[in-house]
């Protein structure tokens, strides 16, 4: 990859409660590239949307960053006041969330809005706003995109609304978009339709996309690398197909086994129940000593108890889980 266009690095975010501060993103470092599409992967409560609110500068109180960097195209942002990063998003960091309604106006047509956001950040006039506003719709497959722009959010679909969310993010072109479950609420054809629009429009603006989602056939669909979350913490990094086919850490591989599988479905005919991670994801306030994962591994041993384990590279991938990291020393360890 060369070098990236954003960069976290050790990214801490805590959580002041009555009685102690909560520790929500641990020591999280990612990168995405030019052009790149990142899928940031974990079961609900893992930190994922987190840590795209804090690199958008969107955390809410009680949460606060309290430790780490965040790098646009090698420049610190973290750091910047309210007023400069408001500049920043939009212009330069683009969003998508879950629901299009939560990102629309409804007292204001689709065109209005698109317009104020481009002219917001960018120094061209209103009637040149308006017409790219109808090439950006006509893009992302609005049909009638000038009569659309006089629509209403509630008049239209939600797959509609959701085209309409991403023509926002990417209006004045921006380097990186954070889009967080962007396919959720909508039904499996018009998902990859959105898919496809979000990474044709990657491409060919060079954009760096970190796309969050619970969804293993939206990340094997959409991404190019992966990026497992546990507990608010990378547990793994690599190729989509890598951690797909062969993924270094247990709780990847866990998650890897639940997809349903139409070929798994044809060999195991007489099981009803599909593979899965047994217990829960661990609360903020009762995280595990040691491996946040050891009491629902199946493979954990003795010093998973213990110690955390450090994140370890392996070639294009990495993990943080014991047995990389003493596969990666040749050592061989000692079940409990």
């Amino acid at each position: 990859m060369t070098t990236p266009l954003l960069q976290v690095e050790n990214l801490r975010v805590e959580i002041a409660t009555r009685h102690r501060d909560l520790v929500a993103i641990d020591d999280l470092s990612l990168s995405i590239g030019e052009g790149e599409v990142l899928g940031v992967v974990g079961e609900s409560g893992a930190g994922k949307s987190i840590t795209g609110n804090a690199i958008l500068g969107l955390l809410e109180r009680p949460a606060r960053k309290t430790g780490g960097r965040i790098l646009l195209e090698g420049r610190r942002i973290d750091d910047l006041d309210e007023e400069e990063m408001r500049r920043l998003r939009g212009r330069q960091i683009g969003a998508v969330f879950q629901d299009p309604l939560a990102s629309l106006d409804p007292l204001m047509t689709i065109g209005y809005q698109l317009v104020q956001t481009i002219t917001t950040h960018l120094d061209i006039s209103r009637d040149e706003a308006r017409e790219r506003a109808a090439r950006l719709l006509a893009e992302v497959g609005i049909p009638a995109p000038r009569e659309r722009l006089d629509s209403y959010p509630h008049q239209l679909s939600g797959g509609m609304r959701q085209r309409i969310v991403l023509a926002l993010a990417f209006c004045c072109e921006p380097r990186v978009v954070i889009a967080d479950e962007p396919t959720t609420a909508l039904d499996v054809s018009v998902q990859a339709q959105v898919i496809d629009l979000l990474k044709r429009m990657c491409r060919e603006r060079g954009t760096a996309v970190m796309l969050v989602t619970h969804d293993m056939g939206v990340i094997a669909e959409a991404a190019d690398r992966v990026a497992v979350m546990y507990a608010g913490r990378v547990v793994e990094t690599g190729p989509t197909m890598d951690v797909l086919r062969a993924a270094l850490h247990p709780y990847s591989r866990g998650l890897m086994a639940s997809i349903p599988s139409m070929r798994r479905a044809a060999r195991e005919r007489a099981r009803a129940d599909l593979p899965m991670i047994p217990g829960a994801m661990p609360r903020l306030d009762a995280l595990p000593r040691g491996c946040a994962f050891h009491p629902r591994c199946p493979v954990a041993i003795a010093r998973c108890a213990r110690e955390r384990p450090p994140f370890v590279p392996a070639g294009p991938s990495g993990g943080a889980c014991w047995l990389v990291a003493d596969g990666a020393s040749g050592e061989v360890p000692a079940h409990a």
